[in-house]
């Protein structure tokens, strides 16, 4: 059963309408999502510091004490193309404090003006950046929520199949995995998803996509070879249309031998976590996230 403030939060979420349907205004959007974010703060024991990751606009997240040889490198959710280190920078500090570790916040390319495979490219030299840096592989964890989730994934992919060093696990919340949309959670829960009740998804994607197959396993890694990742944590609300995107990624993953975990959070929508000042749920996803990076940090077996 979902806490008072869940419930509270789906009706506000659904009457914004934030998407507007299926007549986008993309740039409206955009400033939409920076001003909303601009009102909340980041953790306020964690240091925020802008660099440049080898021409990748970024920033450090620092919680007070943190080691240096370990690192979260994050990759922020918005369709491809909106948000930035801004609009997530409260849950990302959020995370790297209850981690204990720096978190390396990215702004890769958006779309449209930057359709694939830009922002992936962005995500990979800022990846090697970071080991360049002096942190080893194993001492990082890639994390990313909804698009940001399937750049995590997809990075994953063209790291092992190009045999460049993997990170020690990753976390995906709400991860978009199969924009070929074959799930039927795009039907059959749409009705429940706050965000995306009014809009067709496909429109969201598109423009990241461009004129590239949308079964491509780097646009889709549900279609990806999966064998020889590292340990998953996926979070997916379950009164989302990614749900299926989520759910059926991590059971191919287990499949092919990846030591994996899916949690389906009741009642929950898109990338809750980012409510934790608010929503009980979010506070208890966070500690359940971060208790996976410690572990992955201290080389136990963090999924299954």
């Amino acid at each position: 059963m979902a806490s008072i403030q869940g419930e509270i939060l789906k009706n506000v979420i659904k009457r914004q309408n934030y998407f507007g349907g299926d007549n986008i205004d993309l740039q409206q959007l955009r400033d939409r999502l920076e001003r909303m974010s601009g009102s909340v703060k980041p953790h306020r024991n964690v240091q925020v510091v802008d660099v440049d990751a080898a021409s990748v606009p970024s920033e450090w997240l620092i919680p007070q004490g943190s080691p240096t040889d370990r690192a979260l490198f994050y990759i922020h959710g918005g369709a491809w193309s909106m948000g930035s280190t801004n609009t997530h920078r409260s849950l990302v500090s959020n995370l790297a404090y209850l981690s204990g570790i720096r978190a390396l916040s990215i702004n890769y390319r958006l779309a449209p003006e930057h359709p694939f495979p830009a922002g992936l490219e962005d995500c990979i030299t800022a990846y090697e950046w970071l080991l360049r840096s002096g942190v080893s592989p194993d001492k990082v964890v890639i994390a990313g929520d909804s698009a940001g989730g399937n750049l995590a994934f997809a990075l994953l992919v063209t790291l092992r199949d190009a045999g460049k060093p993997l990170p020690a696990g990753a976390v995906a919340l709400s991860p978009a995995t199969d924009l070929a949309v074959t799930g039927e959670s795009y039907k059959t829960r749409r009705h429940l998803d706050p965000y995306f009740a009014n809009l067709d998804t496909t429109i969201i994607a598109d423009s990241y996509i461009a004129d590239h197959d949308p079964r491509n396993p780097l646009i889709s890694p549900l279609f990806a070879d999966l064998g020889g990742l590292p340990p998953l944590l996926i979070h997916v609300g379950e009164y989302e249309v990614l749900h299926d995107d989520a759910v059926h990624f991590g059971e191919r993953a287990v499949a092919a031998g990846v030591k994996a975990k899916t949690v389906v959070w009741s009642k929950m929508f898109h990338v809750f976590q980012m409510y934790a000042p608010y929503l009980p749920e979010a506070r208890q996803a966070n500690d359940q996230i971060a208790a996976f990076i410690r572990s992955l940090m201290s080389g136990e077996v963090a999924a299954e």
